[in-house]
């Protein structure tokens, strides 16, 4: 009898773990979301309504990376149905947001490059005093066409911005997002735990989130990676090719375990305040291949505007060289994740 009870006592404080992180979460899904409203939503340009779409953004990944983790311990049909819609959420309100903060990464990266002389005459979509423009005046070649190349970065990215704005007004007032809304306010009070659920079930299962990351991190280049600038990656990353690089897909898929590992990590110390060594340093590790991600994405941007037909030669320069920064910030990334991973102090020798 004493047997039974403690089996009941441990799959009780297994189920009531993930429970309490999940309600949690889609509280402060549910919070994030009201705030969103009070400060005009989408519409709303302050530090506030950034604030509240990011942290909506944040609650709505936790509980779709928490619901994937500890699958086999909930409801499988219902559990999967809304994290696919959660991320279908996230990555919606995301691309504004994404498209914003790339625009400004190029432009001063562009400013930075170019000793700040190419935007003299004002940033790109400025009105400017009468007079010769630098490319009139001569000066250094990427002087020469980084402001054009900042006014072509900004018409394209700007364009992009205001349909993901778009897209994301028409997600926020669908049936779709108000069904995905109720889901989480019912999860805030009831978590469909299967019954059976055991201690044992949630460390394994948090086991194996971080078994998949660690496979995969060991496929990384970590030791090629080893200085700030890796000269042989970097030559694969300036090709001509368009689209993603592939040889950045690896990365990105580190990132996403990773994300699931830390989330995992989150719900087994759980308690108010915990702080642990490795929290901070799967931080640390995230921080480095989010920047991974934006300085990739912002060199594709970069050599996709320098395949816009009939730019001048200096636009194209300038793009070029912007291109490259945004590899080298790439290679930086990389380094500073291995230095975080492998947890040494000093750079890992090549060879």
């Amino acid at each position: 009898m004493a047997q039974q009870h403690h089996e009941a006592a441990v799959q009780s404080a297994a189920g009531d773990v993930l429970a309490a992180y999940l309600r949690n979460q889609a509280t402060e899904f549910l919070r994030a979301l009201r705030a969103h409203r009070e400060h005009g939503g989408t519409t709303g340009s302050g530090e506030e309504a950034s604030g509240a779409a990011v942290a909506l953004r944040a609650s709505a990944r936790r509980i779709g990376g928490t619901l994937h983790t500890f699958k086999s311990l909930l409801d499988g049909a219902w559990s999967e149905e809304i994290r696919t819609e959660l991320a279908w959420l996230s990555g919606t309100l995301a691309r504004e947001h994404a498209h914003a903060a790339r625009l400004e990464r190029l432009l001063g990266a562009l400013h930075r490059l170019s000793g700040g002389a190419a935007f003299e005459d004002g940033p790109p979509g400025a009105a400017r005093a009468p007079g010769p423009r630098r490319e009139d005046r001569g000066g250094p070649p990427l002087a020469v066409g980084a402001a054009k190349a900042g006014a072509l970065l900004e018409r394209q990215l700007t364009l992009a911005r205001t349909r993901a704005h778009s897209a994301a007004l028409g997600a926020l007032g669908s049936a779709r997002f108000h069904a995905v809304a109720d889901s989480v306010a019912v999860l805030a009070s009831e978590v469909p735990v299967d019954p059976n659920a055991r201690a044992g079930d949630l460390h394994l299962l948090a086991r194996e989130a971080k078994a998949r990351l660690d496979e995969a991190a060991q496929q990384l280049p970590l030791r090629r990676a080893g200085l700030p600038y890796n000269a042989e990656a970097l030559v694969h990353g300036l090709s001509a090719e368009p689209g993603p690089q592939p040889q950045d897909a690896p990365w990105h898929q580190v990132r996403l375990l990773l994300r699931l590992h830390r989330y995992a990590h989150e719900v087994l110390h759980a308690e108010p305040g915990a702080e642990t060594e490795t929290a901070g340093r799967l931080r640390a590790a995230g921080r480095a291949l989010d920047e991974h991600r934006d300085a990739a994405e912002a060199a594709l941007a970069a050599a996709s505007a320098a395949r816009t037909p009939r730019i001048a030669p200096a636009t194209a320069y300038a793009l070029g060289v912007l291109h490259a920064e945004q590899r080298h910030e790439v290679e930086a990334a990389r380094y500073a994740f291995g230095q975080c991973w492998l947890g040494e102090k000093e750079p890992v020798a090549t060879g």
